[in-house]
């Protein structure tokens, strides 16, 4: 009876103040143990261990010192599948009806999922213009956390939190380039 009550209650949306407040944590330990945060250094990492540098200088270093950053990763990947097997809700996404009417304008129809279905199913892959768009946000992902020497998460968590000014810029980069896509580019796209 304990048990089932406390999945209960995991499987509501959590506060943002306690979410803060782990990320903060995470922070501090980091910080401590002179570690940096974020998610697409793991990728050269893994290019690495395939043998990318003996290609590419840039993926030619001792992957071994970042072996904590892949454990991340893994507890990312398995924390991921804890809370979408175990912890699933399956109350639809509660958005507001401006949310809902924007989307319907640009051909989208809201299904109560965090990612609409028709864009991230299955059966977005039958149409050539989704992969060419998936593809291309991906490019653009890849692309954009190399040449801005890092994601979002490590810019706008670790690297704020260590006061770099590139950090800075980049996450106001980060945010523009949102609005933007968000206010110009989609509506013109979909």
């Amino acid at each position: 009876m304990y048990l089932n009550k406390m999945l209960e209650l995991l499987k509501q949306p959590w506060p943002w103040y306690i979410s803060g407040t782990v990320i903060a944590f995470i922070m501090l330990v980091l910080l401590f143990f002179g570690k940096s945060f974020g998610f697409s250094s793991n990728l050269r990492t893994l290019c690495t261990i395939a043998g990318a540098g003996k290609k590419v200088e840039f993926f030619n270093f001792d992957w071994k010192t970042q072996h904590w950053n892949l454990l991340f990763l893994l507890g990312s990947i398995l924390g991921g599948v804890v809370a979408s097997v175990f912890l699933k809700n399956d109350t639809p996404l509660k958005l507001s009806a401006a949310t809902v009417e924007d989307l319907k304008d640009l051909g989208i129809a809201f299904d109560g999922g965090f990612n609409p279905a028709q864009m991230f199913g299955v059966e977005a892959l039958k149409s050539p213009k989704e992969i060419i768009l998936l593809l291309f946000g991906g490019l653009l992902v890849g692309f954009g956390s190399r040449y801005a020497g890092g994601c979002t998460s490590g810019h706008a968590i670790s690297g704020l939190s260590n006061l770099q000014l590139p950090s800075l810029i980049a996450v106001i980069g980060f945010f523009a380039g949102g609005l933007i896509m968000t206010y110009l580019l989609l509506p013109l796209i979909l």
